[in-house]
């Protein structure tokens, strides 16, 4: 199967007059967007910086803050379970929203770091965390977690300088500000993404120790020893053929389960740090950089 890579820096005319139409009848509390998210009655779901949650269904907007029972202002991923119960990701630990009820439940000392980027729901419907420092697991009953002592993240192998913050939080400021040159460094604790696999395994983005994979009994790291692009994951999903794709510090990779295929600037992406990665329905994958949008085809 070829592919190729088109760029994208801005949406069409229809495009944005679609995005204008959505405008025009209302807005998030706060325009920064960090995390958007579909549950299954139709809610759009805008988590934002300092500006809480906004949902949108019907040209309605509906705006939580913590004084709704929002864990932080700040948020950075959802997941929904089978059941309809609705996962936030913030700054300040989790929220569960009760599917029947509506109502607030927030999580945080039971997770192994308060600030959580990235949330996935497995098939068995336990919910794992990417967080600042490490993975949690909630089964319903009990919370399990992982940092690197258990096998999360590769070794530090270029022995690179250890970064007890990397940029994405600091525990005295909200900010985000990732520098996109400077010196490479390692916190293998820092988890960036979480995604469930359609076979099962848990894949976790990590700050310069690579995939991390868990398949059921122990964490399997794969680095650019192995071949992805780059040790830094920012980004993870899963293509229609069920090829796993990452988003780096160097650009995209693609892996099938047995060799990886990389993208970098020269296949025509528009930087070499990958923030974001989306699936289309037809298979293409959408790359977000900080320059822009590109397009990984058939």
């Amino acid at each position: 199967m070829g592919r190729h890579l088109g760029r994208r820096a801005r949406g069409g005319s229809g495009q944005r007059q679609a995005a204008q139409h959505l405008h025009a009848q209302g807005r998030p509390a706060n325009e920064y967007v960090f995390a958007v998210g579909l549950d299954r009655s139709g809610y759009k779901w805008f988590g934002t910086n300092a500006g809480g949650v906004s949902r949108y269904k019907d040209g309605q907007w509906k705006t939580f803050f913590p004084m709704h029972g929002l864990a932080d202002y700040w948020i950075y991923a959802f997941a929904q379970q089978k059941n309809g119960d609705f996962w936030i990701g913030t700054w300040a630990g989790v929220n569960k929203v009760d599917a029947k009820t509506g109502k607030f439940s927030t999580y945080v000392k039971e997770l192994v770091n308060e600030w959580v980027y990235g949330i996935g729901v497995d098939a068995q419907d336990r919910v794992w965390f990417g967080t600042e420092g490490g993975v949690s697991m909630y089964d319903g009953k009990r919370w399990v977690s992982w940092t690197h002592k258990d096998g999360l993240g590769a070794p530090n192998s270029d022995n690179l300088p250890f970064s007890a913050n990397t940029g994405l939080g600091t525990r005295t400021r909200h900010d985000l500000s990732v520098s996109a040159e400077g010196p490479a460094t390692y916190n293998p604790n820092y988890v960036f993404a979480i995604q469930v696999a359609r076979d099962g395994m848990v894949w976790a983005g990590t700050w310069g120790g690579g995939a991390a994979r868990w398949d059921g009994k122990a964490w399997i790291n794969l680095t650019t020893r192995e071949g992805p692009a780059g040790n830094i994951v920012y980004s993870i999903t899963q293509g229609s053929d069920g090829a796993l794709w990452f988003g780096t510090n160097n650009g995209v990779s693609r892996w099938d389960g047995k060799a990886f295929t990389n993208f970098g600037m020269k296949e025509g992406l528009l930087e070499k740090n990958v923030y974001a990665l989306a699936v289309a329905p037809g298979g293409d994958i959408w790359v977000g950089t900080r320059k822009g949008v590109a397009r990984i085809g058939r």
